[in-house]
């Protein structure tokens, strides 16, 4: 039988529902239970892809190609779970599947309502395609009382009558604040959130309270008899100095084990921990530590960048270092030009990925200061397109090498990608259509040159990255930039189109068309990021 857990916030936004559930997913995998991971997110947006990284942060690309909510990736870090199209959906989507049915006359001259027809279509986004888990979690975007929830949440409420209360759970994430001038948590925000809860009809049987300090028993108590819930089932969720500590955190506050009781499973017995006691140790007691610089263009929100943070402190729990980020705005060293001031002390500099002009010929004085000063360097999709005009400009002699993304140009190193292939689909956009989910996006197959670095730190020739972009290195010009000293260590099966390129004489120089950091985990590390922190290192060490 197939158990869900839905997973609702309240007060407010960013208490951090996506780790709660992901720890909760680990602790039940801990316990040798089979998990899935779900996100409902209540925007119109049909995906984020189109949605700016400073409005919803990073784009999570699944394999199947995915445009998908940033918390998607925290489901992937904690539980090693691949996550699919089917583990995400919006309003957007929900409301044009049931308008496309509509206009085909699917509901035979109905009247299309919000309830039954889009409550009906959110519950099979949550159950369609679950028979084989233990456990579904299944987390609520926004917050209770936003209303554009409103129709998920009534979507739950049904689903706990049509499967069983003996089936279903709901817990709910509040806010308990600490007020310095009355000298304790106040308790008022969750009692109002949960009545709000309870007015849409829904009754949670777990409290999940956000604190900065234990909670006393007295407040406990009283959470519990105005909130309608056992007092063992108001769990502090307390900050922590690192993510992945968190499923120790909840173990230690009784989580699972209510979440089991309240299902009637077993949970006297305690779960396999050892892997977050491992990672948990590698970041609180590095052997060293190395600073990296990264040059990018969505800096002042490093939500932008989620999933590329956590994989350079996954590469630092690979080499026991602590890893310290030194977050640049590329277009400083347009304005300032003081990028030697600003990257003398870094010990490896990574340029990520992007779109549009702003910000490029910062990110290509990057790449450069990193060739010519012999510095670690790793360059991720829009990163790798800068790195082959960088050296088509200084080294190819081809001044006025650039990208058709930023306008007419008579040298274009990277161009729109007008049509590639998906196995045996061929795909094809045109300049000018939709924005919306027309990349080359998900995983696609490559092929590295034996012998080369990067076939090296992958220990094999054959490897499957996820991809999202819409121009691409032109690999026409591959042969004369192949002469300056550039390789082109990677290319996608059929040889067209350019994957990865490298400077084998430099010190580690590593640039990539694709996302390496999606796949990266704590308890996994993506062999590029334990090579590019490796060099690192090394780098510190000669200083």
């Amino acid at each position: 039988m197939t158990r869900f857990v839905f997973i609702t916030g309240g007060v407010v936004s960013s208490l951090g529902k996506g780790i709660a559930s992901a720890a909760l997913a680990a602790l039940l995998q801990a316990r040798g239970y089979k998990v899935r991971m779900r996100k409902l997110d209540p925007y119109l947006n049909v995906d984020p892809g189109t949605m700016s990284p400073y409005q919803h942060g990073e784009v999570f690309i699944t394999d199947d190609g995915a445009e998908t909510d940033l918390d998607l990736g925290h489901y992937e870090r904690f539980t090693g779970v691949h996550a699919s199209r089917a583990d995400n959906t919006t309003t957007g989507r929900i409301y044009s599947d049931v308008i496309a049915r509509e206009r085909r006359g699917d509901y035979l001259g109905g009247t299309v309502q919000v309830i039954p027809h889009i409550t009906d279509a959110i519950k099979d986004v949550v159950v369609t395609g679950t028979d084989d888990y233990d456990f579904v979690l299944v987390e609520i975007g926004g917050t209770v009382g936003d209303i554009e929830s409103l129709p998920f949440l009534e979507a739950i409420r049904q689903l706990r009558n049509d499967l069983g209360h003996a089936q279903t759970m709901c817990v709910h994430l509040t806010l308990l604040p600490y007020i310095p001038a009355a000298g304790e948590l106040k308790t008022k925000p969750t009692q109002h959130s949960v009545k709000e809860l309870q007015n849409v009809g829904i009754q949670p049987q777990m409290l999940l309270c956000r604190s900065d300090r234990p909670i006393p028993d007295n407040e406990r108590r009283k959470i519990a008899n105005f909130c309608n819930v056992r007092s063992e089932a108001v769990i502090a969720a307390l900050d922590v100095d690192t993510i992945y500590a968190c499923p120790i955190s909840y173990h230690n506050e009784g989580m699972d084990q209510e979440v089991l009781r309240y299902f009637g499973l077993p949970y006297d017995s305690k779960p396999d921990l050892s892997r977050w006691e491992k990672i948990v140790h590698a970041i609180r007691e590095p052997e060293g530590e190395v600073r990296v610089a990264i040059v990018g263009k969505y800096t002042a929100l490093l939500d932008s960048y989620k999933s590329l943070a956590e994989a350079l402190l996954h590469g630092g729990i690979a080499n026991h270092v602590k890893v310290k980020l030194d977050w640049i705005e590329s277009e400083e060293f347009e304005k300032n030009g003081n990028i030697a001031e600003r990257l003398k002390d870094a010990d490896a500099i990574l340029v990520p990925g992007g779109f549009g002009e702003r910000g490029a010929e910062g990110k290509i004085q990057a790449v450069r200061y990193a060739r010519e000063h012999n510095i670690p360097f790793l360059g991720i999709c829009f990163g790798m397109q800068m790195a082959v005009i960088e050296c088509a400009r200084s080294l190819a002699g081809l001044p006025k090498a650039s990208s058709t993304e930023f306008g007419p140009t008579d040298e274009p190193l990277v161009g729109l990608m007008t049509e590639w292939a998906r196995g045996s689909e061929l795909l094809r956009r045109r300049e000018g259509g939709d924005l919306g989910g027309t990349m080359r996006l998900g995983a696609y197959p490559a092929k590295l040159v034996p012998g080369s670095r990067v076939a090296e730190i992958y220990g094999r020739t054959e490897i499957r990255e996820r991809h999202r972009h819409r121009w691409e290195v032109n690999a026409h010009y591959k042969d004369r930039l192949e002469k300056t000293g550039l390789r082109f260590s990677g290319l996608s099966p059929d040889g067209v189109l350019p994957e990865v390129v490298e400077y084998p004489d430099h010190a580690w120089f590593v640039a990539v068309q694709y996302h390496p950091e999606l796949l990266s985990k704590p308890f996994d590390p993506h062999p590029l990021f334990a090579g590019f922190i490796a060099a690192a290192v090394k780098e510190a060490h000669r200083k």
